[in-house]
């Protein structure tokens, strides 16, 4: 299980989720990408080409509606009305009734200070040391100073969760939009950023993604490449030369 956590408003934590989603889906693996944003702010409202006829009732009003994105399953929230972080389901209402998913990818939305408020409701459920997370959560930032300064202040206010056993610590940290630092942003960093900055991951800008955000179609090439040694590294694909290989001839069968 893999929380996306944003470390500032418009980071590209969706987009990142979309795709390792995407990547993962590639190599042949069954994926789950959970959307636990509110409807009208989700970085992936668009994430599927039609909406799925499976829902699942959570109460109040809310809905966990499943669609695919390719052969990745997508669980988005529907509601009549706003949603407050205590109405978003915990981990286990996203499950769907499959068996054999081999990964989930949960986006935790664009507010990351709201998410690390409390990992025991809400979207912060997905930060909860029980949900069986393997690689630990990803933290996204921009290749900025306010940026950073952001996150900074997410992870701050996560601290004392993570002290008291109850909520895991941010284990990675992604760059988007970037091939590499700027001159004189890493100098911002907090103490907690900055133990994320040498095994830092940075994902390249892409136009296509940067215009339209995350669409039905799986995303470039070029971002797939930035994410594949992070899943690698976690065990969740094979080498990085063979997995391209794999979804090369399974992007040229589509």
């Amino acid at each position: 299980m893999i929380p996306v956590l944003a470390g500032s408003p418009g980071a590209g934590a969706s987009a990142l989720a979309a795709a390792l989603a995407d990547a993962l889906q590639l190599a042949g693996r069954r994926v789950l990408l959970v959307d636990a944003a509110d409807p009208a702010r989700s970085g992936l409202s668009a994430a599927a080409a039609m909406d799925g006829p499976w829902v699942r009732h959570v109460g109040a009003g809310v809905s966990v509606r499943y669609s695919w994105r390719e052969q990745a399953l997508l669980a988005r929230l529907e509601s009549s009305g706003p949603i407050t972080p205590g109405m978003v389901p915990p981990p286990p209402w996203w499950r769907p009734r499959l068996d054999g998913i081999h990964a989930t990818v949960a986006d935790l939305g664009h507010d990351g200070w709201r998410v690390a408020a409390n990992p025991l409701v809400g979207a912060g459920g997905w930060l909860r040391r029980s949900t069986g997370s393997t690689p630990g959560a990803v933290l996204v930032v921009r290749p900025t100073r306010p940026s950073l300064r952001h996150a900074e202040q997410v992870l701050a206010r996560l601290d004392r969760w993570v002290d008291a056993g109850a909520a895991m610590p941010a284990a990675h940290l992604v760059v988007t939009g970037a091939r590499r630092w700027p001159a004189g942003v890493t100098g911002v960093a907090g103490l907690r950023v900055e133990e994320l900055l040498p095994t830092a991951v940075f994902v390249p800008h892409d136009a296509v993604l940067e215009v339209g955000g995350v669409t039905a179609e799986l995303v470039g090439d070029k971002v797939l490449d930035a994410v594949v040694p992070l899943l690698s590294s976690w065990g969740l694909l094979p080498s990085v030369q063979s997995t391209q290989r794999s979804w090369s001839r399974r992007r040229g069968n589509r």
